[in-house]
């Protein structure tokens, strides 16, 4: 029984354990960039999204990009650069996500003005996205770009743009941040930008409502301006959103292509910088 006992001392069964663990930590390590992502996208970060789905999806994105991706040593995950390097994966994809959602708030923003000024600001309800009322205006136009994002396939060149960017920008190596503060303040400027735009139409239309109803109670004081006033704003507000529906998936349609063309200038700026 001796040389038995002696055969499976030396096996050191241990080692297979400690290398399934290294395994599993540069797993994470590779998973944090992308989970990050699908946490603060605009659709799959959406609070009616259960995290249990997120998950899935980036262990399964994680398992693609495995085979492509230099793994990280022992020795950098064991040292005090572990920390930084977990720290940089985690900002590059909620930067990245969140950067891409303020591009998708300015439509949220022009239907809050549009709502605001034709009085359907009284229609609001509570927002799964943001957890806040939110006009029923700016859901519809909110529900309208997310639509045309997934028709046209943004959600996939969104996925890919992380995908490929494990490519310019390895794991382990820390970029420079300063892209993700101007990119961010960009975005901000182009959703104000691009809600000014796309609120234009409707605040032209109420302008001129406006004004012919200041010249009918002018011209006749008797009449009530609230009971004329509201409901031809109303049916003038519908109207503009009836016959505005074609320019309008045209405006959003070119809002999703510019922020997917500054999600991909941002990931190749990473590796510039």
């Amino acid at each position: 029984m001796l040389p038995f006992t002696t055969q499976s001392m030396t096996g050191l069964p241990g080692l297979e354990l400690q290398g399934l663990i290294t395994i599993i930590l540069q797993f994470f390590i590779a998973m944090l960039r992308i989970g990050a992502f699908l946490i603060s996208s605009p659709l799959l970060g959406a609070r009616w999204v259960p995290l249990q789905v997120r998950l899935t999806m980036s262990v399964m994105l994680t398992l693609v990009i495995w085979q492509y991706t230099t793994p990280v040593s022992v020795e950098v995950l064991t040292s005090n650069q572990a920390i930084f390097i977990v720290f940089s994966e985690i900002i590059i994809g909620l930067s990245a996500g969140l950067i891409l959602t303020i591009w998708f708030s300015a439509v949220m923003l022009a239907g809050e003005k549009v709502a605001a000024s034709s009085g359907l600001s009284f229609a609001a309800q509570i927002d799964p996205s943001t957890g806040g009322q939110t006009p029923v205006v700016s859901q519809i136009f909110y529900l309208f770009m997310l639509v045309l994002f997934t028709s046209t396939d943004g959600h996939l060149v969104a996925i890919n743009t992380m995908l490929d960017s494990y490519q310019i920008l390895p794991i382990g190596i820390i970029p420079s941040f300063d892209i993700f503060i101007s990119a961010g303040i960009s975005a901000a400027g182009t959703m104000c930008y691009a809600a000014s735009i796309i609120m234009l139409p409707f605040a032209i239309i109420l302008l001129l409502i406006n004004v012919s109803i200041g010249i009918i109670t002018r011209s006749a004081p008797s009449l009530n301006l609230f009971s004329i006033g509201f409901p031809i704003t109303l049916i003038g507000i519908f109207f503009v959103l009836y016959f505005s529906v074609s320019s309008l998936g045209n405006s959003l349609s070119n809002l999703t292509d510019a922020s997917l063309i500054n999600l991909q200038e941002i990931m190749e700026g990473l590796f510039s910088g």
